[in-house]
């Protein structure tokens, strides 16, 4: 199972507690923790930070307290985990190595980093230059260790030239894919920028606007169950042939309907209009539903 760990900003709505100001993002905020699946973009678990937390302020103790509930339900599972720069801590990387878990994180570059990168990147330079500017992304690995770690560990680098100039980045891992291989594999993080989008814009994940922390800690778990819930009928939908929507547009045609609910004695009955854009989703459900479940 693939754990893809991420932090988002959560902007303040005045002086509420838990809330600072963040350099990076350039305003009061607070700062998520956010953890997917990184196969399935199921939202695993949501946790409210402090505004002036470092991204990586946390993940240890969430990833043990998901990684017991895993082998707890599956014993033979393997888990691995994939995350950006702000995760980069030895913490991180000790726990997954004693516990068996594979491991590709992000590496902020700094000097001796660019100075193992930079023949590649050359090399990267020439290339482009022979082909007349176009762009030139080349890969390879090298063991690395840092002031901080207690050993070396294999590093897979990046050296890009581009018209707008050199681009390098830089990965720590415990995967023994090939260079190019792995970093293609590892940039698909990317996608989960779209799952945060999903959970912040489409189920209003960013409007914490309560005072007190804790308030807003089961705020935003209320927007990750809108979430789980609306994802769950994304994909019931997808699989009775419905084409993939975001969610904002999924609630407004499925959701945000006018209609009325009676409550019976055996049963829940929703009355809709009788014609309306989203109509068709609904009878889709239904028929994608087992007869048992519907009665």
């Amino acid at each position: 199972m693939l754990l893809d760990f991420d932090a988002t900003d959560d902007p303040a709505h005045g002086e509420q507690e838990g809330t600072y100001y963040h350099g990076y993002y350039g305003e009061r905020i607070y700062h998520p923790l956010l953890v997917f699946d990184g196969e399935t973009n199921q939202l695993i678990t949501a946790v409210l930070r402090c505004g002036n937390t470092h991204a990586s302020r946390g993940a240890l103790s969430v990833l043990k307290r998901i990684v017991g509930r895993l082998k707890r339900a599956w014993p033979g599972v393997e888990v691995e985990i994939r995350a950006d720069a702000g995760f980069a801590v030895p913490e991180i990387y000790e726990y997954c190595e004693q516990e068996d878990i594979g491991y590709t994180i992000g590496l902020i570059s700094n000097p001796r980093l660019e100075a193992i990168a930079e023949p590649l990147m050359e090399r990267a330079k020439r290339e482009s230059e022979e082909r007349g500017g176009q762009r030139v992304r080349l890969l390879s690995e090298a063991p690395y260790r840092a002031g901080s770690w207690d050993r070396p560990r294999r590093v897979v680098y990046k050296a890009e030239m581009l018209e707008k100039g050199e681009n390098t980045r830089f990965v720590v891992t415990s995967r023994r894919d090939e260079p190019r291989k792995l970093y293609d594999w590892y940039i698909r993080r990317g996608e989960s920028e779209g799952w945060i989008k999903d959970f912040k814009r489409a189920l209003k994940a960013d409007r914490l606007s309560c005072h007190r922390f804790f308030a807003n800690q089961f705020r935003l778990l209320l927007h990750a169950a809108a979430y789980w819930l609306l994802d769950d009928i994304r994909r019931r939908l997808v699989g009775a042939g419905v084409r993939r929507m975001q969610l904002d547009t999924l609630r407004l045609l499925l959701v945000k309907i006018g209609g009325r609910v009676r409550q019976l004695l055996t049963k829940i009955r929703l009355h809709l209009a009788s014609a309306h854009p989203g109509q068709y989703l609904w009878h889709t459900l239904y028929s994608a539903e087992p007869r048992h479940a519907r009665e």
